[in-house]
């Protein structure tokens, strides 16, 4: 049988040629430890300095193994930041566009505590970096626009709006600058009881009146 040769990775960390014999996709186990590794490397290095060849050497993986789940350096790491990310908000239902964003807050203050840095550094990459920013868009920031769209529907539907409101064209941005921005104000990361105070004080009022 030929043997699978593992693409050439470029600059932009995208391989250069395919491989020549295609093989099973990995298992949803196999996935997941891939995908915390490069959690961890992004942690270790940020986004500049992480390589296909690395992930593949700390997971004990072939690049080409790689490549075939993961068209590109972009890909890998938006499913990565994906399987990251504090589970879908399908659950959230409290009866409240407040509950709902309190509860929502709640459950993703610890990882927006311990990966601000993370956050911070990989958008510096997407200014100049578009395939990344393409891809953390498809991946992680419509999927919350969906979620935030899902409250604001209900809470219409409620009665507690009555219609949607202008604020939600600036919430994703505006929630993700509280965020990152706090160390950088106050030198101290945005924690539970931060959040919740800017989600009554600020997002809120913007979101029920505008």
């Amino acid at each position: 049988m030929a043997a699978v040769h593992a693409p050439t990775e470029s600059a932009a960390g995208s391989p250069t040629e395919s491989p020549t014999v295609r093989r099973p996709r990995m298992t949803a186990g196999r996935e997941a430890e891939v995908l915390a590794t490069v959690v961890e490397l992004l942690r270790e290095h940020g986004y500049e300095a992480l390589t296909m060849d690395a992930v593949a050497a700390r997971a004990r993986c072939g690049k080409a193994t790689l490549y075939r789940q993961w068209r590109s350096k972009h890909a890998l790491v938006a499913a990565a930041l994906r399987a990251h990310r504090p589970r879908p908000a399908d659950d959230i239902d409290t009866g409240s566009l407040r509950g709902d964003l309190h509860s929502l807050f709640a459950r993703v203050s610890d990882q927006a505590e311990r990966d601000t840095a993370l956050i911070a550094g990989l958008a510096r990459a997407t200014l100049d970096d578009h395939e990344l920013a393409r891809a953390l868009r498809q991946k992680l920031v419509d999927p919350e626009i969906d979620e935030f769209t899902t409250f604001i529907e209900r809470a219409i539907a409620r009665g507690e709006l009555d219609r949607r409101p202008a604020a939600m064209a600036f919430l994703p941005q505006m929630v993700f600058a509280t965020v990152v921005t706090r160390p950088l104000f106050e030198d101290e990361y945005a924690d539970a009881d931060y959040l919740l105070r800017f989600l009554d004080s600020t997002l809120l009022p913007a979101l029920l009146h505008s």
